[in-house]
């Protein structure tokens, strides 16, 4: 293999790794992804004397490397210079990556590269085309290997003109403004038909001016109007308008097969209908039926066609928007020559009603008719312009004597009489009012605009009437079975918007090619603005044209039955009908195409974001990309639309679809403007937040107005895909303006909640919890967690806090690691809250930083929750009781509520509900109401529900305990909350033996581990000593519970001089009646010596002397009492709350204090030690 060499000037080196794929959208014309290589050493030859900096390559061994095959000095990992000195002047064997003016950045360049490098590949950097022209590349993708296997991608070179404005007009031009907007204007009337028109395309203009602004700040890759929404308002947002408008276009596609499909059975071959009318009732049945089969037939091959290859859908789009374009031709061609010469298209009338065409069998528009009796050469002539009840015909027979002229029934009398002698008995309508023709095109120059100002609405079943022609009313109201124009449905200012709307959409076809385009940021807003404008300029015009050339009844007639079946816009097209009829099928057949080819695209654009999980199958295609089963899904959900066969209730389903997804690119501009994110910068400046609103009001006011009903359903299908990704779909960071919504919120929000400290009645505990972690970085308490989610049942704030030892340049990994463990357990105990980890040297400096900087604002956290240091006695490092102590001293002077659950491991668990008992309050000393704050808490969840509450306080002799109950009863009454209350009586007692003899052992042990510095064997054999011995203190203090009972009067017996003398050592003393056992120093030494095997130091004989403090005998006192006391109360209870004592203020007695901790706690399954903050949490007041 060759080595290659490359000539590089000092001063310019061309970079030889990639690109780094900073960016979702930074990708190359094939696909392939470029990224930024290691460092990697290419020898340098001396540097030439031309300045160019070119790069040539030297070939050794008769053949030539590419760049790929250059020889590289490798070193751990990474390429060595081979040269660490700056200022070489000679540059041999120096690495090109670095420059000599950036050898103080060199060690960054493999994160950070250089500018030069970054934009040289920027300058090469195209976008993926868009749409279906890659799929179309794909197909032919082995000619073009074929042809050039390294000829490099070309750039898009459509402009504004072909790439956006025609695309646009050819979308938006549609099924509708061929066969509905007649009706629109003759049922609405002149007026109220411009006010729709008006009113829909501000809707579009509007949001086109939003969409401009969004497509412009940036690049749209493929998904069109799903990227930019879901990248302006996040995946959740995105996902769920992405499968609204996925679910328009789709009944789009229906709505035009539908409309093509009408068009060929009412306008080109009637006679292909497979149903026949069974009677005139069963006419709109059979219509559909042949609707649905046909519609279905068409859907399957246009199916077929966009399956076999996209690139025969492109090439017909031209012919199809031609068709569009010479049909709207004709019309104005035709409205300018109707001024001059109309198109003869007469209607019979019978009074003020409108006969239907098609019954008008014999073409006599009269009652009778005049024959002779011999057909003898007989010339006649029919004056068709006079409403005579009698047509008259003039004739020049041959002269003979006996001619005689009979008067006939028509075809019309048959159907008013059900017979055809003149003497039968008719309709009353019929009889008293007279037929006539009116000219159903009168011309530009008529004035027939001013009848057809004002709305005309019918309801089902109405005879579509011209209110200016005189008639006498009948008593009976027109017959189905009668040949008259009838409305079909119901008719209304909102149904008709909801009609129309459809045929203003399609302005997203110039920001889906934005691949396509040379410049799309100059483009897309042009040519879509464009675009819109010259469609509502035809539409505008076309309502007027409409109103002023066509006669009111055959614009209210939808289907031209008063023309004889004609297309009702097709009678104003010059040179013939034909035209408009024939252009608007292929139109609509284009439009249908267009529909399912860029619906499975963008479904597999939503599905390939895997947001929504359950889609991810229609991500996939055929090896050229092509959306295989996204086809598959569309053309079944298009057959649904195909199903319901009636384009005017399929036009209102994908006006919600697509008014919706207008509505929050309106929403997503306006968020991002008023937001001012840095990243928004769109080149369009043409844009307003204000004009978003108001484009985001209308299509709301519109979504409403249309149906109502439609609107909500719409709304409620969005709903649901959002709450489905937001809750199991994947999790997706764009940078969207939610996002940054939230941020803005919760900024005003936490500013909010700095103005004054929280009142009472919003008081709700917020959590910091402290877990510790064991060496493997795994939970020692998950259950800790367990109970705060159940404390908080979902609501408020909470940290979960841990402290990782060491140094935090070199444990930031494992803080990393931590938090992420401490998120799965979040996760798996569904708690939802933050997690803070902190590198400290200490734990206790480590949990003082998390108590002082946690939160931040109003949402600092008000209460500690931590784990109670288990066998603290037998551990050999004191730290771990040491720091829980500490802890407690820092939340007391932070103002913070702690809360200490003991045995917290049998605690139940979020799936152990209990069925019953008894939440037992011990409340001791007043903390500002957490203790009944608490069990209310707890009781909100599914857990603890089930269980009751019971209240329990101490009183003294000098209480009146009768009267304690009922201010404890009505307190708890005003604070609305239920519970059962006792008030337990303590009597003064003296202080037992068993009090002196434990507070003696405590003190000495904590004297004896102070003073003397065992071994570690020693220092085992030691704690084993003394957890024997305070085992056989409880084990005799038990069976002293359970033999007498709590206050009496045998303690108040006691005599306190006598227990004295017992301690001290007088033998002849009389022992305690309850306490079988008094430590002595005689008693302690023979204990000592049976038991250890070994005398005691020398140095510390003289603390079995010690007497104990008073101090401390008097707390042992109170823990021993109370525990007595919620022993023999509350031994059933699932839980304890109990005021948590303070610590001493000399950390001297940091070990006494976890004594009496623990003896206060002695004998109880579950605990929950409650220390208040200082404030009132709980208020009587509403």
């Amino acid at each position: 293999m060759a080595s290659v060499r490359f000539t590089v000037t000092p001063t310019k080196a061309e970079d030889l790794p990639g690109l780094p794929d900073t960016s979702p959208e930074i990708s190359s014309r094939s696909g392939t992804h470029v990224r930024f290589g290691s460092r990697e050493s290419v020898s340098r030859s001396e540097p030439p004397s031309d300045a160019s900096g070119g790069v040539t390559t030297a070939a050794g061994g008769g053949g030539t490397e590419t760049p790929d095959h250059v020889n590289m000095e490798q070193g751990d990992g990474n390429s060595k210079i081979a040269s660490v000195y700056i200022n070489n002047s000679h540059g041999v064997d120096d690495d090109d990556f670095y420059d000599r003016n950036l050898a103080l950045f060199e060690e960054e360049m493999d994160t950070r590269p250089k500018v030069s490098s970054l934009l040289s590949r920027l300058a090469n950097y195209t976008n993926l085309t868009q749409g279906a022209k890659e799929h179309e590349e794909a197909e032919s993708i082995g000619e073009k290997k074929k042809a050039s296997k390294s000829a490099p991608p070309q750039s898009p070179q459509m402009g504004t003109f072909m790439g956006v404005y025609l695309p646009c007009l050819q979308n938006i031009f549609g099924v509708i403004l061929f066969l509905r907007l007649t009706w629109v204007v003759g049922t609405a009337g002149v007026l109220q038909g411009l006010c729709i028109v008006f009113i829909c395309c501000c809707c579009t203009l509007l949001t086109a001016i939003s969409m401009s602004a969004i497509a412009t700040n940036g690049v749209v890759p493929a998904g069109g109007s799903y990227f930019m929404i879901s990248r302006s308002l996040g995946p959740e947002f995105g996902g769920a308008v992405g499968l609204c408008f996925y679910l328009g276009t789709t009944f789009a596609g229906a709505m035009y097969i539908l409309g093509a499909i009408e068009i060929l059975l009412m306008y080109i071959a009637p006679d292909a209908a497979i149903f026949a009318a069974k009677g005139l009732e069963g006419e709109g049945a059979a219509m559909l039926n042949n609707m649905r089969v046909y519609g279905s037939v068409c859907l399957l091959l246009m199916s077929l066609l966009v399956f076999v290859g996209v690139k025969y859908v492109n090439k017909l789009a031209s012919v199809f928007l031609a068709c569009v374009i010479v049909s709207i031709v004709s019309i104005y061609v035709g409205a300018l020559v109707s001024a001059f010469k109309p198109p003869n298209f007469p209607v019979c009338m019978l009074g003020n009603r409108t006969m239907n065409g098609h019954d008008l069998v014999d073409n006599q528009c009269a009652k009778t008719v005049l024959l002779p009796d011999e057909r003898e050469d007989v010339n006649v002539t029919l004056p068709i312009a006079e409403p005579n009840t009698t047509i008259l015909l003039t004739f020049e027979p041959t002269p003979t004597p006996t001619s005689t002229v009979t008067e006939k029934t028509t075809y019309l009398w048959s159907r008013f009489c059900q017979s055809t002698e003149l003497n039968a008995t008719c309709d009353d309508y019929f009889s008293t009012n007279n037929f006539s023709r009116i000219k159903g095109i009168p011309g530009l120059a008529s004035g027939i605009i001013a009848d057809n100002l004002w709305s005309s609405y019918l309801s089902k079943g109405d005879v579509v009437e011209k209110s200016s022609l005189s008639s006498s009313r009948g008593v009976q109201s027109a017959s189905t079975q009668q040949p008259y124009v009838f409305a079909d449905i119901t008719t209304s200012f909102t149904l008709l918007v909801g009609i129309f709307f459809p045929s203003v959409t399609g302005i997203m076809a110039g920001s889906n090619r934005s691949g396509d385009l040379k410049d799309a940021q100059r483009s897309i807003p042009i040519g879509t603005i464009l675009a819109i404008l010259t469609t509502s300029v035809v539409y505008l015009s076309s309502v007027l044209l409409f109103g002023a050339c066509i006669e009111g009844v055959v614009l209210r007639d939808k289907f031209g039955d008063s023309v004889k079946g004609n297309l009702v816009v097709g009678t104003l097209a010059w040179p013939t009908p034909w035209v408009i009829v024939v252009g608007s099928f292929f139109s609509t057949c284009g439009a249908g195409l267009q529909s399912l080819t860029g619906a499975p695209r963008l479904l597999q654009a939503i599905a390939k974001d895997n947001i929504i999980p359950f889609l991810r199958v229609f991500g996939q295609g055929k090896a050229n990309g092509e959306p295989t089963w996204a086809l598959l899904l569309t053309a079944l959900i298009a057959e649904l639309g195909i199903l319901i066969a009636s384009l005017d209730l399929v036009a209102p389903i994908l006006t919600m679809f697509f008014l919706m997804c207008y509505l929050f690119v309106n929403l997503a501009c306006a968020l991002q403007t008023l937001l001012r994110t840095p990243n928004w910068r769109p080149r369009f400046s043409y844009y307003h937040w204000t004009l978003s609103f108001l484009g985001m009001t209308i299509c709301l006011a519109l979504m409403f107005i249309s149906s109502w009903y439609y609107a909500i359903i719409a709304m409620v299908i969005a709903g649901m895909i959002y709450k489905y990704i937001e809750y199991h779909g994947a999790e997706k960071e764009w940078g969207d303006g939610i996002r940054g919504l939230s941020l803005s919120a919760a900024r005003y929000a936490l500013l909010r909640l700095e103005e004054g400290p929280p009142h009472t009645k919003n008081w709700r505990p917020q959590l910091l919890v402290l877990l510790k972690l064991d060496e493997d970085a795994h939970v020692k308490s998950p259950r800790l967690l367990t109970f705060a989610s159940q404390l908080k049942a979902g609501k408020g704030l909470t940290i979960v806090g841990t402290v990782v030892p060491g140094n935090f340049l070199q444990s930031y990994g494992e803080a990393l690691a931590a938090e992420q463990t401490l998120k799965h357990l979040m996760d798996k105990e569904r708690v939802k809250g933050f997690c803070q980890c902190i590198v400290a040297q200490k734990a206790r400096e480590g949990i003082s930083h998390m108590i002082q900087s946690s939160g931040l604002g109003g949402m600092k956290p008000n209460t500690v929750v931590m784990g109670w240091p288990h066998a603290w006695r037998q551990s050999e490092d004191p730290q771990s009781w040491k720091t829980f102590i500490h802890t407690v001293r820092v939340t007391t002077a932070a103002h913070l509520a702690l809360l200490v659950p003991k045995n917290i491991s049998l605690f139940p668990s979020n799936s152990e509900p209990c069925t019953d008992g008894y939440i037992d309050v011990w409340w001791i000393v007043h903390d500002g109401g957490m203790l009944m704050l608490l069990p209310f808490l707890l009781r909100q969840h599914k857990v603890w529900r089930k269980c009751g509450m019971r209240i329990f306080t101490v009183a003294q002799m000098e209480d009146n305990s009768i009267q304690m109950k009922k201010d404890l009863a009505t307190f708890l009454y005003h604070l609305r909350i239920e519970a059962e209350v006792e008030v337990v009586e303590m009597h003064d007692s003296d202080i037992s033996a068993y009090t002196y003899e434990r507070t003696l052992m405590m003190e000495q042990r904590s004297q004896m581990l102070r003073q003397m510095r065992l071994s570690k064997s020693d220092r085992e054999r030691e704690r084993v000593r003394w957890s024997f011995d305070d085992a056989q203190l409880v084990k005799d203090r038990n069976s002293m519970l359970r033999l007498t009972s709590i206050g009496s009067d045998e303690e108040d017996d006691t005599d306190a001089g006598e227990r004295d003398r017992a301690v001290t050592g007088d033998g002849s003393s009389e022992r305690h009646r309850r306490v079988q056992m008094t430590w002595t120093k005689e008693k302690t030494s023979q204990y000592r010596a049976t038991h250890s095997g070994c005398s005691t130091p020398e140095g510390f004989r003289d603390m079995l002397s010690i007497r104990p403090d008073h101090s401390n005998v008097r707390r042992m006192h109170t823990a021993v009492k109370l525990n007595e006391v919620i022993v023999n109360k509350s031994h059933d209870a699932r839980v304890v709350l109990l005021n948590m004592p303070g610590p001493p203020r000399n950390p001297d007695g940091d070990e006494n204090y976890m004594e009496f901790l623990e003896v206060l706690t002695e004998g109880l399954e579950r605990v929950l030690l409650v220390r208040g903050g200082g404030s009132e949490v709980i208020t009587i007041y509403s």
